[in-house]
């Protein structure tokens, strides 16, 4: 739905100082019921990916996939979206490292009783263990990026480091490639092996 894309953008433009009204029209003329708060546009394409694996058209069910840029920014995203804005339903995914910065944003926000979705160390790592190193490897072959993986394997940064985080460090290493395989990890996870984090946001939506 462009419109919902329309929101996001109207709402990432009012966190960064920029007039709310955008933001609140559209919200009305959707309607938007809920916002989903991630760190990244990578965390966004692996929602929107198994979301659709499953046959669900969030921004058609009023739900809008945000990404905040980074963990330091749900208190104004809270603020914004939650009883003191629009009065949306709030949830989203974080890192276990910056739960308790997000429990305390959605609290000063009077959304407590809303809550995210804690991953262990990121949605990557999530993802990566889920399907495991072999099956992401070979995700990462048919992407035609097995070379580039090779040529990073052999830094000697990387000696010493498991295998799944190499695979969770050589995603972030190209601008675009951490969003790509968001959305391939996410498109290829089976039914039964969906990450708890995320299998239970999307439940909760």
């Amino acid at each position: 739905m462009a419109d919902m894309g329309a929101f996001r953008e109207a709402v990432i433009a009012w966190a960064a100082g920029g007039p709310g009204g955008p933001a609140g029209e559209l919200a009305a003329r959707l309607p938007v019921r809920a916002a989903v708060l991630l760190e990244g546009p990578s965390d966004v394409a692996a929602v929107d990916a198994l979301a659709a694996r499953r046959g669900r058209d969030l921004a058609a069910e009023g739900v809008c996939v945000l990404p905040m840029g980074g963990a330091m920014s749900v208190g104004r995203f809270t603020r914004l979206l939650g009883p003191p804005g629009l009065g949306l339903r709030l949830t989203g995914l974080c890192d276990e490292a910056e739960y308790g910065y997000c429990t305390r944003g959605l609290e000063r926000a009077g959304a407590a009783r809303q809550g995210f979705f804690v991953c262990a160390a990121d949605l990557e790592d999530e993802l990566i263990r889920a399907l495991g190193v072999r099956r992401v490897e070979e995700l990462v072959r048919a992407e035609g990026d097995l070379r580039a993986l090779r040529t990073f394997l052999r830094q000697p940064a990387q000696r010493g480091r498991t295998s799944q985080q190499q695979l969770r460090r050589f995603f972030g290493t190209k601008k675009g490639r951490k969003i790509r395989y968001g959305r391939v990890l996410a498109e290829a996870l089976d039914p039964d092996r969906v990450p708890a984090p995320l299998a239970g946001l999307l439940a909760a939506l």
